[in-house]
């Protein structure tokens, strides 16, 4: 079902939408609101940084929020992180519903640290029960460093357009030489098949260097990924 036209009169702008607006010619009231601004993001990261610097290894999963709880892709989910949880690593996610829910509650059933790094929106997304460190953040930008910064590894579960760009934003990242972590699809029922063929494509065209490509591992159990994993942060590691 197509989701209503959202009335901007009808919520408070969040400090994303204020940021992405066209503010046309910028008076001081409007550069000294910036300049506070940059109070604000400092400290949100700062909250950040001292929430999670102590969690240990850590795997960021991704996924959509929409996903609900009788959907296979939930219980898969779950299992996943579970087995993450079990070889000792810390889960991360958005914090909110759906696969981003079904990974932390799969930590949780194993006494793995879970944590869930959450974002204002204009329509409210709740945190998901199931979290140890509950984090709400104002701006996608410093929200998407905590992902990858605790991170040794990242699982992309099936998802929509947010999934896509914080699998390409990461991708983006290790292509820039910021970081050399394994990116794991969860690709069920070839759900990613024609993205892959899209990464070959880019690869052949030039576009895409296959060291980075290579980065992308695709599994449809969570031994395999997990397996993966290990030989994969086991190479970052050493190189």
């Amino acid at each position: 079902m197509a989701e209503p036209e959202r009335d901007p009169t009808q919520h408070a702008q969040t400090f994303d939408e204020e940021l992405f607006l066209w503010l046309g010619d910028e008076s001081p009231a409007v550069r000294a609101a910036d300049a506070e601004r940059v109070h604000d993001i400092a400290a949100e990261f700062a909250r950040g940084f001292d929430a999670l610097a102590t969690i240990g290894p850590a795997v960021t999963v991704f996924g959509s929020a929409r996903t609900p709880p009788e959907h296979p892709h939930y219980a898969l989910v779950r299992e996943t992180a579970a087995c993450l949880g079990s070889a000792g690593y810390a889960v991360i996610t958005g914090g909110g519903p759906g696969l981003m829910e079904a990974a932390n509650r799969g930590a949780r059933d194993v006494g793995a640290m879970s944590v869930g790094c959450n974002i204002e929106l204009p329509h409210e997304q709740r945190l998901n029960p199931y979290l140890d460190i509950g984090l709400r953040f104002r701006h996608f930008f410093a929200r998407k460093v905590m992902f990858v910064r605790y991170a040794c590894a990242f699982v992309i579960a099936p998802g929509g357009f947010g999934t896509l760009d914080e699998l390409f934003e990461v991708l983006t990242w290790a292509q820039l030489g910021l970081h050399d972590k394994p990116c794991g699809l969860l690709d069920v029922g070839g759900y990613y098949e024609s993205l892959l063929a899209f990464m070959d494509r880019a690869v052949a065209e030039g576009f895409v260097k296959e060291a980075y490509r290579s980065r992308v591992l695709v599994a449809r159990e969570p031994a395999a990924l997990l397996d993966q994993f290990e030989s994969g942060t086991q190479r970052s590691a050493g190189s």
